[in-house]
This record gives C-alpha cells, sequence and structure tokens, in this order.
C-alpha cells in the first residue's frame, strides 16, 4: 500500500506509511424555527470530506518501514508539502489497493520535532476533499435564441390569502416571526388593502416581505 499527493504531472510519495487514516464523512442541514411547533432540520446534501493522518520523515532509511528509496530530504519533503498547501489548484490523493482515488486541498499541515531522532520530521496533515460547483442552466440556450425569449430570473414572491380573524400584525407575527413588521406587508400590498390598514377582508392575497 502506498500514500501519494500528485500536482499534475508531479508525484510525491509518502516514505512512510501511516499507521491510520481518519476520513470523516457528514450531511450538511438546515435548523428552522417554526413559531409554536420549535425546530426542524433540513438535509441539505453531503458535506465535504475531511482526510487526516499522521507519519514523519526519517533523515535515516530503514527497510522495517520505508517505503522509497532514496529517502527525500525531510526537510526538502516538508518545503513539498508547505507547497501544496499554499497551492491554490486541487491535488489528487491516491491510496493504492484501496478505493480512494479523490481530488482533495491540503488544508493543514503541522510539524514537530523529536528530542534523540534528530533529523527526523513528525507531521500532521489534513486534506479536504474538492468537487467542481456547476450551475445548471435554466432552460436550453439554442431554444431560447431561436425564440428570442428570455429565461425569467425574477424571484417568486410568497403570498399569504387573507383569513377570517386576522389583522396584519397577526400575519406579520405567523410569516414573519414579528408583529411590529406589519407596515412592512401593509407597503407592499397598499393598494389591494387601501387606505386602512385594518380593514383587510378574507381572501385577499397580500404580498409578503
Amino acid at each position: 500500500m502506498t500514500f501519494t499527493l500528485k500536482d499534475g504531472s508531479t508525484s510525491f510519495q509518502f516514505p512512510v506509511n501511516p499507521e491510520e487514516v481518519n476520513i470523516s464523512r457528514s450531511k450538511g442541514y438546515e435548523t428552522i424555527q417554526m413559531l409554536e411547533h420549535g425546530e426542524f432540520d433540513f438535509a441539505q446534501g453531503e458535506k465535504v470530506k475531511e482526510i487526516t493522518f499522521s507519519s514523519f520523515f526519517p533523515k535515516e532509511y530503514d527497510e522495517s518501514y520505508c517505503m522509497v528509496s532514496p529517502l527525500p530530504d525531510p526537510r526538502v519533503a516538508m518545503n513539498i508539502l508547505n507547497t501544496f498547501l499554499i497551492s491554490k489548484k486541487p491535488l489528487r490523493f491516491i491510496i493504492s489497493g484501496t478505493g480512494v482515488n479523490v481530488p482533495v486541498f491540503l488544508v493543514s499541515l503541522n510539524s514537530s520535532f523529536r528530542g534523540g531522532e534528530t533529523g527526523d520530521i513528525y507531521f500532521d496533515l489534513t486534506l479536504r476533499t474538492w468537487r467542481d460547483s456547476k450551475v445548471e442552466k435554466v432552460g436550453s440556450g439554442a431554444a431560447a435564441s431561436k425564440s428570442g425569449s428570455r429565461t425569467d430570473l425574477k424571484k417568486t414572491s410568497k403570498t399569504y390569502t387573507v383569513k377570517a380573524g386576522d389583522s396584519l400584525s397577526k400575519i406579520a407575527k405567523l410569516e414573519l416571526g414579528n408583529s411590529s413588521k406589519w407596515n412592512e406587508i401593509y407597503k407592499l400590498n397598499a393598494k389591494i388593502i387601501g387606505s386602512d390598514p385594518n380593514r383587510i377582508k378574507p381572501g385577499q392575497k397580500l404580498v409578503m416581505p
């Protein structure tokens, strides 16, 4: 088994395999507070995975644990990782013999030295998986050019249908979480409501801020 980071055509193999690799997976979610009903969680999709492990760059070769020969100088090896750390391009992380072959960013790198092991450099690093952000096109570009129509980018407004016993302050409390925002609703719907904001009628459809 080998552990490798690739930066385009440049390949860097870690000379000593880590004892363990931790891969953290989690799902994103948004918590919404609903009046009188408490909190609700809504799934937002998978979060970026984090891969962490620790190892070291030995000064002297030992066939019992060294995976490459000749060994890179520990200081040179750390400089390579530092170059990866500041790079704005994704790398590829590969663990041979496993299914791990993913684009990543090196986001954290810590090094340390231990007494009695002159020249060896120990390190801990964190990788985060990378994925391209692609925005889906709304409709077909070709069809739009033929018809001459444009994609409607206007945000659809939320509406509220007035019920018996409603008031603007009650609607503001229910829909906006704050009864004092009734004036915002009135400003958007003055033509529908009329000059008196207290005289709303059941069945009226009001646009919400």
